[in-house]
């Protein structure tokens, strides 16, 4: 073989190994459950041939197992329940920034890190869920407002130890300050009259049979909970609706730092934030999509209209240790 075949043939070979691997499947790690994600998957291996493996495990499980797997991770995306979780995957270095612009079409810039590292995918309401027999909308109005003594020994909470409410009191202090956050939570421990609950739905079932009468939950645990007990006495409440507006949160997705497909991996995560996507990721769990664009599934439009709070849901992340450490100190388990 003559020098001029030879370097023809590296040169080609240079070239190949230059180019972007396409892939004809990915690797997803998810704290999202699998009924909440294979439909999804599979209507996009249906559309592009690309065939997806995933691993679901909870949040921490798969953060520190993309911590321990390095440059050795096969994942290449993350998809993970609330923003305090997105923005410590981000902190952590194991998920990379992405350029997209119809990711920025598509979310808006309050439900996106502000360094594109993580996109918010579908919203859920943290908002009041009250007893009817016992309550009237009129005597509701804001977060704050429970810390009123008149719902002493009226109010049930969730426990502090679920991220959800974490991020509640993140955008508390982000938007009021620590010491007038710490006042309200206070506030919502002194009124409590029973130790928090360990989920949402123990939360209704107990306002619901008069141990309490009002809590605040994510919305879609109120809608599955109605969907199974639909005699239940229980109502939503849209608070703060003359002021910041109702707390929301994200599910959301990042590329992995050493995704082996970035380029394949951008794709779905575009996908996944198109209106051909964003009816399914949302109704499967009875969230609103993330794209303004579309509408709710009418299960949950059918819960009213509200004003939702435009902070930037980086907030819950970035005031998450001062959240908990406050939490800490008024007592709230």
């Amino acid at each position: 073989m003559t020098k001029k075949i030879l370097s023809l043939v590296f040169s080609v070979v240079a070239l190949l190994s230059a180019l972007p691997a396409f892939a004809s499947e990915l690797v997803v790690y998810s704290a999202r459950a699998e009924q909440l994600i294979k439909p999804l998957f599979d209507a996009y291996t249906a559309k592009t041939g690309v065939k997806i493996q995933y691993v679901t495990d909870k949040e921490p499980v798969l953060l520190e197992r993309l911590k321990a797997e390095g440059e050795r991770t096969p994942a290449d995306m993350l998809i993970t329940v609330d923003a305090g979780n997105l923005w410590l995957a981000g902190e952590a270095g194991v998920i990379q920034p992405v350029v997209s612009e119809t990711l920025e079409r598509n979310i808006p810039a309050h439900l996106r890190d502000p360094q594109n590292r993580w996109f918010g995918l579908s919203l859920r309401a943290r908002t009041i869920v009250y007893n009817t027999d016992k309550v009237k909308p009129a005597d509701l109005g804001t977060y704050a407002d429970l810390a009123d003594p008149k719902w002493k020994g009226r109010l049930l909470l969730r426990t502090s130890k679920k991220v959800y409410n974490q991020s509640l009191v993140a955008a508390l202090i982000a938007e009021r300050g620590e010491a007038e956050a710490e006042k309200i939570v206070a506030g919502w421990v002194a009124n409590t009259p029973v130790e928090p609950f360990s989920n949402d739905a123990q939360a209704m079932e107990a306002v619901a049979a008069g141990v309490g009468d009002v809590t605040m939950v994510n919305t879609y645990y109120f809608g599955k909970l109605m969907e199974e007990k639909p005699a239940s006495p229980l109502a939503i409440f849209w608070p703060d609706q003359d002021g910041a507006g109702v707390h929301v949160n994200v599910s959301g997705a990042g590329i992995t730092t050493h995704a082996k497909h970035k380029e394949e991996a951008v794709k779905l995560i575009e996908w996944l934030s198109s209106a051909e996507a964003q009816s399914l990721f949302a109704s499967l769990n009875m969230e609103y999509p993330a794209n303004p664009e579309v509408p709710a599934d009418e299960r949950v439009a059918a819960w009213g209209g509200f004003k939702a709070s435009t902070l930037s849901v980086a907030k819950y992340g970035e005031y998450q240790a001062a959240a908990i450490k406050l939490m800490d100190r008024v007592g709230y388990k």
